[in-house]
């Protein structure tokens, strides 16, 4: 039985100038539903849908049981980004030696730093809180499920409302494994009480990679298991291949084109064995074999909303999924899985039914950066999409000893990459292995967004003396 709502007042509609949306009205509200537009999720995409909805004048509303911000701000980009920081002073102590530094052994304490990791994220919880509150978008704390397409129910009440957004993101996969509940997942290593002396990760996709620099960093002797050749599947070949190499020259111990058979549990510790008979003895088992759409136990069979094979909702390209008002947004999608990616996807959707028409999201040229030890950047195509669709290219690379580590004992090597149409001269892929990639890419996918040539970057002056500058002085073909 559907209760009582008490409806929230209807905010004014802000009227937009004409040059910004000519021939275009906003669509009045329907008072037949509870709210105009209600959005199941409250990570960064289903907050900026919900706050550029009601900023138009929609009545809007957000369901989420857990806490605000999805996987990015909780279990996901910001702590993950903190412990790379962390991890990162062990290299900057050792490299300060070389430079005149005289310090004494240093000592880490793992509780403070994940205390501290903590507090920031429940900051930014109580940040995203007053956005939405400020907005004027209710928030309704619980578990939401469809009763018809435009009909949720949470903690026994419903709600009515003329378009739903879903945006309840992605999680971690358990692979069927024997002895796999003795492991933990992503979302799991964020609480660890303590530091773990060894550990072993099963898993080299960006979350594999970047936690065994994290734990590496900080001290822990880190066992990677891959059943491939290289880390990182999807990217650029010789990217893959570099950053495999420099892992081990920091110090992970690879399994390559190794598989786990099983995890035995002992008092003490836990050995996995491996699929060639190898033991492995650790003390935690990390599994980063991947992430799901959450997409489970919102009731999408009973109003005939499409999945594809891994459970993701199929939409088109404004976001509309196989229902004509309800939509999807984020990782729950078969789309790029980035954060600002499902905050674009979001604001489109809201401009699109409250406001401006929006385009669709442009998934061309987004940057993207594993955040590693070193670090990888890329925006574009690989090699091998690009002379898939291209066919004739021009690829140019340098590799070299970074100008810091001249001075320090560390074999460290960075790779930078372009891929170019030989017949249009643009630039279709730029990739890099080094310090600080993902900043550096960032700038470059601007001008990529812009169809920069190779010529362009010929013509620009490098900035000296910086590894960026590397991309604006190759000349010869590789």
């Amino acid at each position: 039985m559907r209760t009582q709502l008490d409806r929230p007042s209807r905010p004014a509609i802000r009227t937009l100038p004409e040059a910004v949306r000519p021939n275009y009205t906003v669509p009045m509200s329907d008072d037949s539903y509870d709210f105009d537009f209600f959005v199941v999720g409250g990570g960064s995409g289903g907050v900026r849908a919900a706050r550029i909805a009601a900023e138009q004048g929609a009545r809007v509303a957000l369901a989420e049981a857990g806490r605000l911000g999805g996987t990015c701000v909780n279990v996901g980009c910001i702590p993950k980004k903190l412990l790379v920081y962390a991890s990162e002073f062990s290299h900057e102590v050792v490299d300060a030696h070389a430079y005149g530094w005289s310090t004494s052994a240093p000592t880490h304490d793992f509780t403070r730093l994940i205390e501290a990791m903590s507090l920031e994220v429940l900051r930014l919880n109580a940040i995203y809180h007053q956005l939405l509150e400020r907005a004027g978008v209710t928030l309704v704390r619980g578990h939401a499920t469809f009763v018809n397409s435009h009909e949720l129910e949470i903690g026994g009440r419903r709600y009515t409302a003329r378009y739903v957004l879903i945006a309840t993101g992605g999680e971690p996969v358990r692979p069927e494994l024997p002895g796999q509940e003795h492991a933990i997942v992503s979302d799991d290593a964020f609480a660890l009480s303590c530091r773990p002396e060894r550990i072993a990760i099963v898993g080299a996709g960006y979350i594999g990679v970047e936690f065994a620099g994290i734990f590496s960093g900080l001290g822990t002797r880190v066992e990677l298991i891959h059943r491939g050749s290289a880390v990182l599947n999807g990217f650029d070949a010789d990217m893959r291949e570099h950053l495999t190499h420099e892992l081990a020259r920091g110090g992970v111990s690879l399994h390559m084109q190794r598989q786990v058979a099983r995890i035995d549990k002992h008092p003490s510790s836990l050995t996995l064995q491996l699929d060639d008979g190898t033991p492995v003895e650790v003390d935690v088992v990390l599994l980063a074999v991947g992430r799901r759409p959450r997409t489970r136990g919102l009731g999408l069979e009973r109003i005939g909303v499409q999945l594809d094979e891994r459970g993701a909702i199929s939409v088109d390209a404004y976001s509309k999924s196989s229902i004509d008002h309800v939509y999807a947004v984020g990782d729950v999608t078969a789309r790029r899985q980035l954060t600002p990616v499902a905050i674009a996807e979001g604001q489109a959707v809201a401009l699109s039914l409250f406001g401006p028409k929006a385009q669709p999201v442009d998934y061309g040229y987004i940057p993207s950066a594993v955040f590693s030890h070193p670090s990888l950047g890329t925006v574009g195509l690989t090699e091998e999409a690009a002379r898939e669709r291209f066919g004739e290219l021009d690829v140019y690379k340098s590799h070299f000893r970074p100008l810091k580590h001249a001075l320090t004992s560390r074999e460290k090597r960075t790779l930078l990459k372009l891929v170019v149409d030989r017949a249009s001269q643009r630039v279709v892929g730029l990739h890099m292995v080094g310090d600080h990639a993902g900043e550096i890419v960032q700038g470059f996918a601007v001008a990529m967004n812009m169809g920069a040539t190779k010529a362009d970057f010929d013509r620009t002056i490098g900035l000296h003396p910086t590894s960026a500058e590397e991309f604006v002085t190759m000349r010869q073909t590789s």
